[in-house]
Formats: structure tokens, C-alpha cells, sequence
């Protein structure tokens, strides 16, 4: 083992080292301080972050593996975002959660660190940071919560949030029973327990290999999880001690076989933003056409909620996402690693499938092609995406007129206003939701239908937005326009009327409006209302430097690397 980067404020015999140590002992040993390595777990626990409120309690068994292992446990708590919880979006400080991370990991005598991540954004953060900072780091996943029920049937948080709402807007449900189902959607501790983007996030980092293999997916709960973050506390130690950073070992194809999990496993369309930002810290070139080439074809093998029926605790039981990518193995690039220095697809050969119907084999999946697919014409010149595998398959080639609003303020205003000119073939716009004009791009693009709609039994139309979607909703919605209509692209000016033509399986959106009326259209006046115009702070910092989606919405000054190096001391 080299010598440890946390010697540099311990060793030696002057004034610095004395303060470093003195007010780091409290108590411990002097063998700490003495080519000890120095560990972090970066804790994204907190009681306003409910999915990773349990996560003192796995960092307790990570430190405890860290010791194990002749390292010292040093507990960093970081920012954490509640996806449920944040106002205007969480989005909004994924990238300020990664740049804290990042800098307090540079700026301590740290020489690895052990990543507790669950809701949404917390994982993709410490990854971020992780890759920025390049020391040695490992992921611990929190895992999902255990299925609640409710009139005997499943309830998948998130998925049948959307789906309850919308049967008491039609008129199927009633409120009183729709209230009473809120206090068993969240039965444990845990992340959404549906196919959402916390679920997506912790088993796409497996397959991309920042997590011990067969760890991510394991329920929250469950005591497996425990024993499997005390062994990734000693591996930690080994990390530092092989000098294994995430640079050392993730290139092109870990991102390829992280794209061929998230078609398989009918992953959030949130991962996507979320490992081009990881690839651009990394200095990867990984774009959002290699999504539509490396996924779009892969099968759909995970029947589970939004996509299917089932749901996370079910997918453990079934066999895990080891099963999962087994029945994938042949579109794996086989020469990527993982977090232990071995091949990802040396974990594969013992994984079995324990329920066919939760996890389907290759030769029966439930869709054949299922990956996310990008979309790209005079509406989306930069691409947009939609994931086939949630949306309705009637619609995936389809010719409507737009309903534009030029707001979410907009849009809640009128989407129920009985006069509003709409029918189950239109298609419903909303702009101004993207990175720079919320700011932060929010989960607002599976808009709710209209009520009249509802009660004439439609459940499903297209829509189109420059936001997100939780990785909970399904329906067929067009996401991560580019550019969004707050970075001038063409969705600022489509209006109410126009005709717009959608066509997945050939990657088109288009609006039908001759080019030369379109150069002569300027945003309206309440679509600019509509932008944010932050003028302090991390928001304005945010507008001014944010990437569009198609770039992982990361910020510019963000990407890349500054490494683990700090040149000058504090005293």
C-alpha cells in the first residue's frame, strides 16, 4: 500500500500535525492516526429524506466492517434530498449534493469512502462526487421498502398514488377511501418499492459496478442488508489499500451493461440524466443515443410496477437482479469490472430465477424491445425520450392536436375547466419544466388527465414536457425535451392547434407547422412569465450554468475531475 493520503495531516511532528490529531482523539488510540486507513461514510440519513431515514442504522454495520478490517470509521453526513418532500424538485440540488460531497471528501483526511444512498437523487449525488474526487468509493444501497396492502391488493407507492388520484378524479374511488389508503402505502423503512428511480438507481450502480454484486434490491429491512454493508465497510479498507478509485476500473462498457440492465429491468427514465451526468465526471463520452442503440432493443424481463404487476420485495424473493441479468448475459460487454476487481459477469453463473411470473426467462419476456427510446424531429431537435415499456401501445404511433400550457400554474388553472377544448386524441403540451426554466426539471411530465376525460374512461393520452417523471408513473409520455422551451428550443413555440405527429418506433416527434411560420414565431408572453428568473444564490447559479437534459443536466463548471489533491494547509 502507498502512503496514505490522510498522512499528510497526521504524520510528522509540527504544529499542524499536533492540531490535526489532538482534536481528531477524543479518546482514540494512537494507532488511528498510524497507516490506518482513514474511511468516510458519506450518510445521506435524515428524518426530511423518509426513504433513507434508516441509514444510521446500516452505517453502524459499515463501520463496524470498516474496523474489522484495521480501517477507522469516520461518519460524514452529506446533503440529502427527499424526493417526496423538496420543494420546487430535488433535481434542483443534485448537483449542489454531489459539489458538497465532493469538496468535503477533497478537503478532510479521507482516503476512501463508503456511499449510503436510497431516494433518488442520493446515489446519483455521491457518485458524482465520488468520481470528482476519485478516491477509492463503494456504494451502499438502502433498499426498498416491504409491500403494503390495501382491499387485499398490493399497493406500490408512487405507482398507485397516480392511479388512486386519478380513480377519484373519475369518480371510481372515493375520497374518503382514497384518504384511508395513505396510511398503508408505507409499511417499513425503505425507498419506493416499485420500479421507481430509487430502485432503478441502486440496481443500475450495481450493473454499472459500484455495489458488491447481489446487494442492491435488497429490501431495507431485511437483516441481509446489514451483513452485506458490514462487507462493504471491509472492502472498503481493501479499496484504499489496492488504490481501486472508480477511474482505475469504470469505462464505456460498465455504462454499456448499465444500459442493457435499465432496458431489462424497465428502469426509471430518470437514469438516464443520472449516468450521463456520472459519465461526464468521468470524462466517459456516453450520449443519449447510446440509450436508444445499446437498450432499445434489450427485453423487458422484470414484471414489476409501473411496467408490470409486481413489486421490489417480490423481485428479491424471485431471485434478485442477478436472475435478472443472467438471462441478458449475451448482450453484456464481458470485459467490464466491478468494485471487487472482478468482471461483472463472473457474478452470473449461480443466479437462478426462483418465480417465472416476477421474472420472466429471455425466451418469454414481457415485451421483446423495452428499452428507452429516443425521439428526435422539429419538435426535439436535441432528442427527447419515452420509455414504450409504460406508455399505451396504441399510442406509440400517433397524429393529435396540441393543447399547450405555458405553465404547471398554467396547466393546473385549466386542465379541468369543463370548456376546455380537449379530446382523448389530443395531445396535451406543457412547457417551461425543463433544467432552466422551473428551475431543476421536475417530475411534472405525466400530467393528470382531464376529469371529463376520466369519467368517459380514458387513462391514457400523449403528453409532451421538457421535464421528468417519476420513475413510478407509467403512461405515454414524452420526456426531456431538447432544447427545453427555456433554452429556445421549438416547444416554446408550439401553440394550441398545432398538429404534432408521434412516432417511437421510427424515433420521430414532430410539430406539422411549416418551417418558415415557425422562424416567424416568438415565445408568447406567458410562456416567458412562465421561466424562472432566480436572481441569488444556488438557484441563480444553477440557471446560469445548467446543461440541458441530453448532457445530464449536470453543470458546466461541474464536469470532469479535480482529483483528491489539496496543496496547501489550514494553520
Amino acid at each position: 500500500m502507498s502512503t496514505l493520503r490522510s498522512s499528510e495531516w497526521y504524520s510528522g511532528d509540527d504544529r499542524n500535525a499536533y492540531i490535526h490529531r489532538a482534536w481528531m482523539r477524543r479518546g482514540t488510540p494512537d494507532s488511528a492516526f498510524r497507516g490506518r486507513p482513514q474511511i468516510a461514510i458519506a450518510n445521506t440519513a435524515s428524518d426530511l429524506t423518509p426513504c433513507n431515514s434508516h441509514l444510521d442504522e446500516v452505517a453502524q454495520s459499515v463501520r463496524n466492517g470498516i474496523y474489522e478490517a484495521g480501517g477507522i470509521p469516520l461518519e460524514l453526513p452529506v446533503v440529502s434530498l427527499g424526493e417526496t418532500q423538496v420543494r420546487p424538485t430535488a433535481m434542483l440540488w443534485r448537483n449542489m449534493a454531489a459539489m458538497a460531497t465532493e469538496e468535503m471528501l477533497r478537503a478532510n483526511p479521507i482516503d476512501g469512502v463508503v456511499l449510503l444512498g436510497g431516494c433518488d437523487k442520493t446515489i446519483p449525488s455521491l457518485l458524482m462526487a465520488a468520481a470528482s474526487v476519485d478516491l477509492p468509493a463503494v456504494v451502499v444501497p438502502g433498499g426498498p421498502m416491504l409491500t403494503g396492502h390495501f382491499r387485499n391488493e398490493a399497493l406500490g407507492c408512487g405507482t398507485d398514488v397516480w392511479r388512486l388520484s386519478e380513480e377519484t378524479r373519475a369518480g371510481t374511488l372515493s375520497e374518503a377511501m382514497f384518504l384511508k389508503s395513505e396510511s398503508s402505502m408505507i409499511r417499513s423503512k425503505g425507498h419506493c418499492n416499485t420500479m421507481g428511480t430509487a430502485s432503478t438507481m441502486a440496481l443500475v450502480a450495481e450493473a454499472l459496478g459500484t455495489i458488491i454484486p447481489g446487494l442492491a434490491g435488497t429490501p431495507a429491512p431485511d437483516a441481509r442488508l446489514l451483513e452485506a454493508a458490514h462487507e462493504t465497510g471491509r472492502l472498503a479498507v481493501t479499496l484504499v489499500e489496492e488504490d481501486r478509485r472508480l477511474s482505475t476500473f469504470l469505462t464505456a462498457a460498465n455504462f454499456h451493461n448499465a444500459i442493457v440492465a435499465l432496458a431489462a429491468i424497465g428502469g426509471s427514465t430518470n437514469a438516464v440524466v443520472h449516468l450521463l451526468a456520472i459519465a461526464g465526471r468521468l470524462g466517459i463520452d456516453l450520449t443519449i443515443d447510446d440509450f436508444d442503440r445499446i437498450g432499445a432493443q434489450v427485453p423487458l424481463l422484470v414484471n414489476l410496477q409501473p411496467a408490470g404487476r409486481y413489486l421490489m420485495d417480490d423481485l428479491y424473493r424471485a431471485g434478485g437482479f442477478l436472475a435478472v441479468m443472467r438471462e441478458v448475459r449475451d448482450l453484456l460487454d464481458p470485459s467490464a469490472l466491478t468494485i471487487t476487481g472482478q468482471p461483472f459477469v463472473d457474478y452470473l453463473a449461480d443466479a437462478q430465477i426462483w418465480d417465472a411470473d416476477v421474472i420472466t426467462p429471455r425466451d418469454r419476456p414481457l415485451q421483446p424491445a423495452a428499452g428507452i427510446t429516443v425521439l428526435r424531429g422539429s419538435l426535439a431537435p436535441g432528442g427527447a425520450i419515452i420509455k414504450p415499456a409504460a406508455a399505451s401501445p396504441h399510442l406509440l404511433k400517433h397524429r393529435g392536436r396540441a393543447v399547450v400550457f405555458d405553465s404547471i400554474e398554467d396547466f393546473h388553472e385549466r386542465i379541468d375547466d369543463p370548456e376546455l377544448d380537449i379530446d382523448e386524441n389530443s395531445v396535451m403540451v406543457l412547457r417551461g419544466c425543463g433544467p432552466k426554466g422551473y428551475p431543476g426539471m421536475p417530475e411534472v411530465s405525466n400530467m393528470p388527465l382531464p376529469t371529463k376525460l376520466l369519467e368517459k374512461g380514458v387513462r391514457d393520452m400523449v403528453r409532451i414536457c421538457d421535464g421528468r417523471m417519476s420513475g413510478t408513473a407509467y403512461g405515454t409520455v414524452i420526456l426531456h425535451v431538447t432544447p427545453e422551451a427555456a433554452a429556445g428550443g421549438p416547444l416554446a413555440l408550439a401553440q394550441t392547434g398545432d398538429w404534432i405527429s408521434l412516432d417511437v418506433r421510427a424515433g420521430r416527434l414532430d410539430l406539422d407547422v411549416p418551417a418558415e411560420e415557425l422562424e416567424a414565431r416568438v415565445p408568447n408572453a406567458a410562456t416567458v412569465e412562465g421561466f424562472a428568473d432566480p436572481r441569488r444564490g444556488w438557484e441563480r447559479l444553477y440557471v446560469d450554468h445548467v446543461l440541458q437534459a441530453d448532457r445530464g443536466a449536470d453543470l458546466d463548471f461541474l464536469v470532469g475531475s479535480s482529483g483528491s489533491a489539496v496543496s496547501r494547509e489550514s494553520h
